[in-house]
């Protein structure tokens, strides 16, 4: 089992729900977050005063898969986020130790689906 966490523009996000959905899969939680990163943000000017935004909003996904799904997940976030521009995002993989289903104690890969 895998936790697999992306963090895409914001503007990908319906682009990669697509891909994840054609490659069946359907699971996932998505986070409104901020942060920066070779980007470095960008300078604005409002009524004279320049303002630095270096903290850029993003989008976080969250994914728990069984491993025969990791590599076709992370290859659905890449065909759905890819711009080819800095900025595009980043995507990491950890092991999931344990998983429970709330509903009915089911663990592991049952747990997941």
């Amino acid at each position: 089992m895998k936790k697999i966490e992306a963090i895409i523009q914001p503007d990908a996000l319906e682009r990669v729900k697509e891909c994840l959905f054609e490659a069946d899969v359907h699971k996932m939680t998505v986070h409104k977050v901020r942060g920066c990163g070779q980007q470095r943000g960008y300078s604005e000017s409002y009524r004279g005063k320049i303002y630095k935004v270096n903290l850029l909003e993003k989008v976080k996904i969250e994914i728990a898969v069984n491993d025969n799904f990791v590599e076709a997940t992370i290859n659905a976030i890449i065909k759905g986020a890819r711009s080819g521009n800095i900025g595009d995002g980043k995507i990491f993989v950890t092991d999931l130790q344990r998983c429970i289903r709330i509903r009915t104690g089911e663990e592991g890969s049952e747990a997941i689906g």
